[in-house]
């Protein structure tokens, strides 16, 4: 296997590595503030990120099954934290959007991931920061066009 091989394998062991440190950082803040449970955060913050949408659009850009996305929907109605109203073309679809106490969750979640990304990467310039940011949104771009995913749905 030549230096480059090593390399990409290597770099698959990273991101794998850090894809399990964030599941380990989102099971132990839910630990230490239990209540909406993270995939239904997730899916909050979905919402908010790319606007109101149906559940089966929420399902086909989260790779989830619609009844995943409808069990996430009902906690989050719930709790008051997204809005429900008919589809125009069609009355008996809903679209979803973020409710103003959800964007207030979604503003305090939002101060807790911050302040441990400081804890943890504190001693990072921001440069250094956009560069690793810049170079994985560049990794991400080449593998959605190899699977064929729209940016819009990851």
């Amino acid at each position: 296997m030549s230096s480059a091989d090593d390399a990409r394998v290597e770099l698959m062991r990273e991101l794998k590595a850090a894809s399990q440190l964030q599941h380990a950082w989102i099971m132990q803040a839910w630990q230490d503030d239990p209540g909406l449970h993270p995939a239904a955060a997730m899916l909050l913050s979905d919402l908010a990120k790319h606007g109101e949408a149906r559940p089966s659009e929420l399902a086909k850009r989260r790779f989830v099954d619609l009844s995943v996305v409808s069990r996430q929907i009902s906690q989050l109605s719930a709790a008051g934290m997204v809005d429900r109203r008919p589809a125009p073309e069609d009355g008996r679809a809903s679209i979803i959007s973020v409710s103003e106490r959800g964007r207030a969750e979604l503003n305090r979640r939002r101060a807790g991931y911050l302040a441990f990304m400081e804890r943890a990467l504190g001693d990072w310039d921001e440069e250094k920061i956009l560069e690793l940011t810049t170079r994985l949104a560049e990794m991400n771009a080449d593998i959605r066009a190899v699977l064929s995913v729209p940016a819009c749905e990851v």
